[in-house]
């Protein structure tokens, strides 16, 4: 992560991000910057999936930086203050620290740390070169000496990426003012001050397309949460202060941001108006989920005519015909690992004194699903183990019928029984018409686990 702009604000989406979750934070970023001149940056809590990475393809666009947690990195309190060579002399070391406020780093001619020249290391010097009577020996004489002779090399060094908070216990123990910062191979980055990496500034957030803790961006409670926009159940974090919290019942993250550029009376560009219009009809299946509102049929014509125009990537594409090529893109399960298949898309929610996951693949022809029960069933028992759940489930979802299937893992509360899906001979349970794991399928286990 490279050292940012104090006011720099992360618009970040969930773990295990979707389209919906990736487009919506480029958008944002996008609006935000246009409207309010805010310094906003796109930024993914993790990999890709293969429908957004084809979109993003589609519409020849980056994919946002990644950023999996948001606690302060040394990076973040360092500053790249000049240096000098182990073979300048200590006038030079004299003349730097009057520049810096008391210190003269020293690099080796590999550029990697030698040691640091200040008040206590000088003290330190002059003691022993001249001892408790200083006799005949000049200050001009000092300053004419090697500036390794009155240099510290015990400062410790910290890399640059490394999380402050994993370095508390040693930076407390130390008795150092200022810390080496280097890069993965050892070479000279910066200087951090201990008053500074004992109150880092914290990363700026902005949570879009979920607002529960477990879904969030590694360490978000060291973070300022500045705003949350989304459409789904509330399951917030805890605030230090008052923030913005939008929350809509839309069928896509993608709609509100569409709506709110509408509003300002901005024109979203061609290609991000094209992964905001994938986000928004891979959430809705195309406009066909239960979950789907007007609002998110208006801003899918609006997205179109932004994005569909002469000269862009998806110049003579349709709502339809688009939306069928991202489903597309993202469909099968037949060419996955079943590990990959059960973690890519997955949410974890707490319910009833329960902590679950649910996670949903989409497939063209459920009866791709047949040959697959066995390893599927077998990684969503192991990912159940590895994250400590009571119980997971994997939604296959079939967006050419529309129509879903569901694998629960072994020795889920009984309570699940009661499901209204009825359990088929191969051990799954026919989900017939669930489509959408937030409007139908959780709601059902919720109200069973809450009973």
């Amino acid at each position: 992560m490279e050292n940012k702009m104090p006011d720099q604000i992360y618009v970040i989406g969930h773990i295990n991000p979707d389209t919906d979750s990736i487009a919506a934070a480029m958008g944002y970023a996008w609006l935000l910057r246009e409207r309010d001149g805010a310094n906003t940056i796109a930024a993914r809590a993790g990999a890709l999936n293969a429908q957004t990475a084809w979109v993003l393809k589609a519409n020849k666009l980056d994919p946002p930086m990644l950023l999996t947690d948001a606690s302060p990195r040394f990076e973040s309190v360092m500053k790249r203050l000049d240096t000098i060579r182990t073979d300048s002399q200590l006038g030079a070391a004299w003349t730097l620290a009057s520049k810096t406020g008391g210190i003269a780093p020293i690099l080796s001619e590999d550029g990697k740390p030698y040691g640091i020249v200040n008040g206590l290391s000088l003290f330190k010097y002059f003691s022993e070169t001249l001892g408790p009577r200083p006799g005949d020996t000049t200050v001009r004489e000092m300053m004419g000496a090697s500036c390794q002779e009155a240099a510290d090399t015990t400062v410790p060094k910290y890399a640059a990426n490394a999380h402050i908070r994993d370095s508390l216990n040693r930076i407390l123990r130390d008795e150092f003012s200022d810390y080496w910062v280097v890069d993965e191979n050892g070479l000279y980055m910066g200087i951090a001050n201990q008053r500074e990496v004992l109150n880092p500034p914290r990363l700026k957030i902005i949570l879009v397309d979920h607002n529960e803790p477990r879904q969030a961006i590694a360490a978000l409670e060291e973070a300022e949460l500045l705003e949350i926009l989304d459409h789904h159940r509330l399951g917030n974090p805890y605030t230090h202060q008052p923030i913005r919290f939008t929350v809509d019942v839309v069928g896509s993250t993608s709609t509100l941001v569409a709506e709110m550029a509408a509003e300002a009376g901005l024109s979203i560009p061609p290609a991000l108006a094209g992964t905001l219009l994938a986000g928004l009809v891979s959430d809705t299946l195309t406009l066909t989920s239960p979950t789907t509102t007007p609002r998110d049929h208006a801003a899918a014509e609006r997205l179109a005519r932004w994005a569909f125009v002469g000269g862009g990537s998806l110049k003579g594409e349709t709502v339809e015909s688009y939306g069928k090529a991202v489903l597309s893109a993202g469909a099968g399960i037949s060419n996955r690992d079943a590990k990959d298949v059960v973690s890519t898309d997955i949410k974890s929610f707490e319910g009833g004194g329960f902590k679950f996951a649910v996670a949903q693949a989409e497939v063209t022809d459920i009866l791709q699903l047949t040959e697959h029960i066995v390893p599927l069933h077998n990684a969503l028992n192991d990912l159940r183990d590895k994250r400590g759940l009571d119980f997971a489930m994997l939604l296959v979802t079939d967006i050419v019928r529309g129509t879903s299937r569901l694998l629960v893992t072994s020795n889920a509360p009984a309570i699940l029984d009661d499901l209204p899906y009825p359990p088929l001979a191969d051990g799954t349970r026919n989900a017939q018409g669930v489509v959408s794991r937030k409007k139908q399928l959780l709601p059902a286990v919720l109200g069973l686990l809450e009973m």
